[in-house]
């Protein structure tokens, strides 16, 4: 499964008014003691690229308040340095947060193939050789997060080879005054020789240095109950994606529109330590729906 790898389709945004809630309405829930909410720019990956400012307003005029973002089809930041990315969210009334990267070179998982049409740079920096200079950038940015957002793990000896990147990242983090965290998708839960690489990297990474942003969609999709993890690695998931699986359980859906347990979860929010939920919908047919609809359901739950 290529997951966050593959190319948005889709255009148009014709039930978006009838689901936006005004910048007030969102003030007033933010007053009540409702927590931020954020939006993971994959989500408009092959949109934001046509009017990044534009379409970033209409993220706020959501009411999104955080900012996670990641590699797009533009250069650099979203064709800016990342001091320039932090105001111009930061003029928005978006507050950047968090920043994904990879974590070594980029590898397809066993089975699967890039879409028809897709290519990839010839390299795209990852923490193995490029670390410090992804850690200086986003240090340059002001953020307090650093995400990986994948790395191999379909093998023992790149369990263990992952686990000595991540750690050398997150100590590179410390110094830089960040917060490296690590993101799954469902191919961390299978196992690999008996050993379930998850646990091995809970394990094996510094608890201090390595933190978790843990997804979800795809920790539903691979049979766990993340309120499991939450018992079993107090305080170590502070960054959470907030993604629902479809009822068919194949891929992403809007927030409140499949399977997820997110009353179980954010029950347990606390244990968990999570202090920032990014919203995000891999390649929906019109993102700025899929946006407005998660944001009104996670109102409605409370959130």
């Amino acid at each position: 499964m290529l997951n966050r790898r593959k190319f948005l389709a889709g255009t148009g945004a014709a039930a978006l008014g009838a689901l936006v809630l005004p910048k007030a309405a969102s003030a007033f829930l933010m007053e009540a003691g409702r927590h931020p909410l954020g939006v993971q720019l994959f989500t408009l990956f092959g949109v934001i690229e046509a009017d990044v400012k534009g379409n970033l307003k209409k993220i706020a005029d959501i009411g999104y308040t955080e900012i996670e973002s990641a590699f797009s089809k533009l250069p650099h930041y979203y064709s800016m340095s990342p001091k320039e990315f932090a105001v111009t969210c930061k003029d928005l009334g978006l507050s950047w947060k968090s920043h994904h990267v990879l974590g070594a070179p980029f590898k397809l998982p066993k089975g699967t193939k890039l879409p028809k049409g897709m290519t990839l740079p010839p390299h795209m920096a990852n923490l193995k050789d490029d670390m410090q200079q992804l850690v200086d950038e986003a240090a340059e940015g002001g953020i307090p997060y650093l995400v990986c957002a994948n790395i191999p793990t379909e093998t023992l000896d790149e369990i263990k080879e992952s686990i000595e990147i991540l750690n050398k990242a997150g100590e590179a983090c410390k110094k830089a005054k960040m917060q490296l965290c690590y993101h799954n998708h469902d191919m961390e839960f299978k196992e690999v020789e008996g050993k379930v690489p998850y646990h091995l990297m809970l394990d094996g990474m510094d608890a201090n240095l390595v933190k978790m942003e843990l997804d979800l969609c795809w920790v539903t999709k691979a049979g766990v109950n993340p309120v499991d993890l939450f018992k079993a690695h107090p305080g170590r998931f502070p960054l959470l994606h907030v993604k629902d699986l479809d009822k068919e359980r194949k891929g992403p859906a809007p927030v409140g529109d499949g399977v997820v347990d997110f009353k179980n979860i954010f029950a347990h929010v606390k244990e968990a330590g999570a202090k920032h939920y990014f919203v995000e919908h891999d390649m929906p047919p019109d993102a700025f729906v899929s946006l407005a609809t998660s944001y009104k359901n996670l109102r409605a739950m409370g959130v």
